[in-house]
């Protein structure tokens, strides 16, 4: 690998953005595409594939081979409110390999004894991600219930161009809550990313399986992202 293919290479994993090494095994030239790039008709589905799994692969392509190495952030997700889903989910989540932040400035709620080992802040959303904001590897998850905590993080979620961002709440509270976010200018494009009620529907019925729900969703979210990212201005 040449010196500028290592610099772009190390500057996108830093910058944790997806990143691909593609090398051609018969020429021995190497190509670090970065996710939403256009590598070319003939390699684009083996590497858009490839930035969704997660998984590295060989390809033949134009009578040629290639082996596709990709570099993914650690996705993380962020659950804004310490609530019983939050609870089951920020265990089942640690599992299934994301890292896991827990926010909510209500210390009855956010207490070390209901999070044990989960990275937990009770702080107000507005400090807590100024601290470590969001990115287009994140997943934001809020299930409070309360405009006051939920509608900041998700605004700020959809300007990062998260890949997730699911909220708590009947139809009726969602409508509302669509309300409040296009007071604030946030485009119709934007709020249509919003996954709520949160959760595939297979007809959870109590927290935990509220929170199966949830996992499943973002996972599929994930897998089946655009490619295209940052999604853009919101406004």
């Amino acid at each position: 690998m040449d010196a500028a293919s290592l610099a772009r290479l190390n500057e996108a994993r830093r910058d944790r953005r997806a990143v691909a090494l593609i090398t051609d095994l018969d020429g021995g030239r190497d190509t670090v595409a970065l996710e939403g790039d256009d590598p070319g008709t003939s390699l684009k589905l083996a590497v858009e594939a490839a930035f969704r799994s997660g998984k590295a692969n060989l390809v033949e392509a134009g009578g040629r081979r290639y082996f596709i190495n990709v570099h993914l952030p650690p996705a993380h997700i962020v659950i804004v409110g310490a609530v019983h889903i939050s609870q089951v989910l920020a265990k089942m989540a640690a599992l299934a390999g994301f890292d896991v932040r827990v926010i909510d400035p209500r210390t009855a709620f956010a207490t070390p004894e209901r999070f044990e080992g989960v990275d937990l802040t009770t702080d107000w959303p507005v400090d807590a991600l100024a601290d470590r904001p969001l990115d287009a590897y994140t997943a934001l998850v809020a299930v409070t219930h309360d405009p006051k905590i939920d509608d900041l993080p998700i605004g700020e979620a959809l300007q990062a161009g998260c890949f997730y961002v699911g909220a708590l709440g009947s139809r009726k509270t969602h409508a509302a809550r669509l309300e409040r976010l296009r007071n604030q200018r946030i485009s119709e494009g934007a709020l249509d990313r919003i996954h709520a009620p949160i959760g595939l529907a297979i007809g959870a019925a109590n927290p935990a399986e509220i929170a199966v729900a949830i996992l499943a969703e973002i996972v599929q979210s994930l897998r089946s992202r655009h490619l295209s990212s940052p999604y853009g201005d919101i406004r």
